[in-house]
């Protein structure tokens, strides 16, 4: 009997090639500018990581608002895993973080959440929301650049989305509380302990 046709078995790139990266191939032969979503990457990843950095400061500024602090510490925690699960995809594209901390802060794609003066609680609020506002736009984009075109990367794009918009929405009911004494539910659940990121383990995987 003949042998069935195995028609993805060769390639552009050849056998034993380390030169090249069959999921790169594939990429730009979809239509991806691979250079240019390894460097929105990059900046975001740094935005990811210098946000975890920043809310841990945010969050010691809220002694005695300890609802906020267990969102703040959610969030911070998010963060992190969020810039643990980008950091592989960038390498795997054939990319790298900077390898100067400095340069990797300054490439970040939002702005620094700096604690507020003075840091009163509607204050930290704010630059919490603003901070989740601006990761929001920011993986919107990477989901429109990658749609249809690199499962991969969009998966996890739009599992770091529907994260930060959930988080866009904690901050809001939060901040209508605590400044305008407005009730706008969130539609928030405990999580379990503190700091239960849903997707920080199984490297993006939901886990109740």
């Amino acid at each position: 009997m003949a042998a069935r046709p195995k028609p993805h078995a060769t390639g552009k790139t050849k056998p034993g090639d380390i030169s090249e990266r069959v999921g790169v191939v594939e990429l730009e032969k979809r239509g991806v500018n691979v250079k240019e979503l390894i460097e929105k990457l990059i900046d975001a990843a740094g935005a990811e990581f210098t946000t975890y950095y920043y809310y841990t400061i945010l969050r010691m500024h809220l002694a005695g608002h300890e609802d906020y602090k267990e969102i703040c510490e959610d969030a911070r925690l998010e963060d992190r895993a969020h810039f643990e699960l980008i950091t592989p995809r960038i390498y795997e594209l054939g990319g790298s973080i900077p390898h100067d901390i400095r340069e990797f802060a300054d490439r970040a794609g939002c702005p620094d959440a700096y604690l507020p003066n003075p840091p009163t609680a509607a204050a930290i609020l704010q630059v919490l929301l603003e901070a989740e506002r601006c990761a929001i736009r920011t993986w919107s984009e990477v989901c429109d650049l990658t749609f249809g075109k690199d499962p991969r990367t969009y998966d996890m794009a739009s599992r770091i989305l529907q994260e930060e918009t959930e988080h866009e929405a904690w901050f809001i009911e939060l901040l209508g509380k605590e400044r305008d004494g407005k009730i706008i539910p969130s539609g928030h659940f405990r999580r379990g302990n503190p700091g239960d990121a849903p997707y920080s383990k199984n490297r993006g995987f939901y886990n109740p």
